[in-house]
């Protein structure tokens, strides 16, 4: 193993454990080897990686840029040894991936079952996480790719497919507001209402409804977790405020209706799987993002509600 390699697999072993005689036990070394590997190269750049304490070692500022690094460096390893197995002709490899809680059933675990069937040698990690994190997760390249809303304006991002997703009302079947394909935000008034809660990105929108039309909602339960706002529409306990994509599952098995919101104002949200700008994906990840492409188009607005009435005649 290269030697900066080696420093590295000792460095971050430390910054894990904040020991050297704890890292020393789980890579089976000698905690002299660990200790003079870090300190050649404390004395190489001049700064200390490390603060000395009574209770053991605490990263310092240029420690945390080095542990840093060296998460980036093991997963570009990672990738590397992945596409030599391609020239190779070996479909394996590890996915990572970062999604928001409204993918967590339908479209993104198809195309995970569909890539498992075809390539058994490739394993997936699925983060589900809120949308600034995803975002987040895939500027640092922490992740080969993640889905989020509104990414456009973040330079560190390559947009792979977007669809537009839509705001509206969720209700039971049978509902008054299932007989109609949009209306406005008015319609809900002194109705209860299911509403998100932050940091769900829907919470805007509905703020900025609130505004423009000065009214007061009946918000009956608010939560920041889209199945528990799912259920309590199934249970009958109010009107629901989601997206299109939230319920896209429900609303295809006739379940839930989905009532647009019609208000001008209101715009679509812009749904996007997103790589990091600055790197290539590796070829696993990529046989996973083209299968997610593939499907892409069924998230968004139309085409999930055209589904839906086709399921229902």
């Amino acid at each position: 193993m290269p030697a900066f390699s080696r420093f590295l697999r000792y460095f971050m072993a430390v910054g894990r454990q904040g020991s050297i005689r704890k890292a020393a036990d789980e890579l089976n070394v000698s905690a002299s080897a660990i200790a003079r590997q870090i300190l050649n190269v404390e004395a190489e750049i001049g700064m200390p990686l490390f603060e000395r304490l009574p209770s053991g070692l605490r990263l310092t500022a240029a420690g945390e840029i080095m542990m840093a690094a060296g998460s980036r460096w093991n997963k570009n390893m990672i990738d590397v040894r992945a596409q030599i197995e391609d020239l190779r002709g070996l479909k394996r490899g590890h996915v990572e991936m970062a999604i928001i809680d409204a993918l967590a059933k339908g479209h993104i675990p198809a195309a995970i079952q569909s890539i498992q069937s075809r390539y058994p040698g490739i394993t997936v990690s699925v983060r589900v996480l809120e949308n600034d994190a995803v975002r987040k997760a895939v500027a640092s390249g922490e992740v080969d790719f993640g889905i989020l809303f509104e990414p456009q304006s973040y330079r560190d991002l390559s947009v792979r497919a977007f669809v537009e997703v839509v705001l509206g009302f969720v209700t039971r079947p049978g509902h008054p507001l299932a007989e109609q394909s949009e209306t406005r935000f008015s319609a809900c008034t002194g109705s209860p209402l299911i509403v998100p809660a932050e940091p769900l990105a829907v919470c805007q929108q509905i703020a900025v409804l609130e505004g423009a039309t000065g009214m007061e909602i009946d918000r009956k339960v608010s939560s920041d977790n889209i199945q528990m706002i799912t259920s309590l529409v199934l249970e009958g306990s109010g009107i629901g405020v989601l997206t299109s994509l939230d319920v896209i599952t429900e609303v295809q098995a006739g379940l839930l209706s989905f009532t647009r919101i019609s208000d001008a104002l209101l715009r679509p949200m812009t749904l996007a799987l997103c790589t990091n700008s600055a790197r290539t994906p590796s070829y696993a990840a990529g046989l996973v993002l083209g299968e997610i492409e593939n499907g892409f188009a069924q998230l968004s607005y139309s085409a999930s509600m055209k589904r839906a009435e086709e399921n229902r005649a």
